[in-house]
């Protein structure tokens, strides 16, 4: 789970679901005269909306520390938790889409070696890891070598990194609330050759970033975000956190990625 501590003292709460339904938008819309279109098209797309398919079942039962009386952000749920569902949630993948499968439990284990120093920006240190984690890691690589042996190694790589990419273009707006400058790097411009530019991503409003170089099928691009907003942040119990929680109407936020080249934004 997404979780934000505003400034006014409420919690914004995103599942990780929804954050990758804006990353398989963002998929599903890449390319245009610069950007080579992702290929395979509709395995990638699927990659970017399942690739956080893992978290369901803590999404329909948020963490909870009574120590502190709070809910986690993501980043502080011990990996171990995701063990038990890491197997069923890539088997269940590949049964709809081997492809999609790949790039989504090269993504998961991508996550827990530090997306593999392949992204220069953000920056991502080393994780020490339990020996539980380890051996997952090294018994999912091997699953993971048999199964690229037999498809086109430049192209997988390519578009493990494609789906960092719009992982960070969604995470950018989900985890943040109040959007400053940043960049991504390497973002891959084509499937020939090592192509790969320096993303700029640049709020001019509250809900509106401009994006240098543009990726984008279109010269603006919105997308929404869906999330649950809680009054307070410290809760008596995990019952009486729940119960806000599930009480909580959904809302939508939109963004604009847009090409300040092409598109007028007021």
């Amino acid at each position: 789970m997404i979780v934000r501590k505003e400034s006014d003292g409420s919690l914004v709460m995103i599942t990780q679901n929804d954050h990758a339904v804006i990353a398989g938008f963002c998929a599903a819309h890449w390319g245009n005269d610069r950007f080579e279109r992702p290929d395979p098209f509709l395995s990638t797309i699927r990659a970017g909306l399942l690739h956080d398919l893992v978290w369901l079942r803590e999404e329909s039962s948020p963490c909870f520390d009574a120590s502190t009386g709070e809910t986690p952000n993501f980043l502080a749920v011990p990996f171990d938790a995701q063990i038990d569902e890491y197997r069923s949630t890539i088997d269940w993948i590949n049964r709809a889409d081997p492809y999609a499968g790949w790039l989504t439990s090269r993504h998961r284990t991508g996550i827990w070696k530090s997306r593999y120093g392949l992204m220069k920006q953000p920056h991502y240190p080393v994780r020490n890891l339990s020996a539980d984690i380890e051996d997952l890691v090294a018994r999912t690589h091997a699953e993971q070598e048999a199964v690229a042996a037999t498809l086109d190694r430049q192209k997988l790589t390519i578009n493990y990194i494609l789906l960092q990419v719009w992982d960070l273009l969604s995470l950018y707006i989900c985890t943040n609330e109040h959007l400053k400058e940043t960049s991504i790097e390497p973002v891959p411009t084509s499937y020939t050759g090592e192509r790969s530019v320096c993303m700029r991503l640049a709020p001019v409003a509250p809900t509106r970033i401009k994006v240098d170089p543009f990726p984008f099928d279109r010269p603006s691009l919105e997308v929404a975000m869906v999330y649950r907003r809680l009054s307070q942040q410290v809760f008596e119990n995990e019952s009486a956190f729940q119960r806000a929680y599930f009480e909580a109407p959904q809302k939508l936020a939109k963004f604009t990625f847009f090409d300040a080249e092409k598109a007028t934004v007021t």
